[in-house]
């Protein structure tokens, strides 16, 4: 099963499975399309949007154990 962590990048993310994106988007993050965001971690767009990183994480990880069974 794919997890990830607070120190995994947005664009790595994305590549692992494109269908959290409505995750993102949900809590206003807007910009996964700016290049610079790619490079960010969870921990690091979590925080400039005022997210619990934790919360992001596991709910990022259960949607990911549901997607990709």
């Amino acid at each position: 099963m794919t997890q990830v962590t607070k120190t995994t990048m947005i664009g790595d993310l994305l590549r692992i499975d494109e269908n959290v994106a409505p995750i993102l988007l949900n809590i206003g993050m807007h910009c996964l399309g700016c290049p610079s965001s790619q490079m960010e971690t969870i921990e690091e767009a979590a925080m400039v949007h005022g997210i619990d990183p934790d919360e992001l994480v596991k709910t990022i990880n259960d949607f990911l154990a549901k997607d990709l069974a």
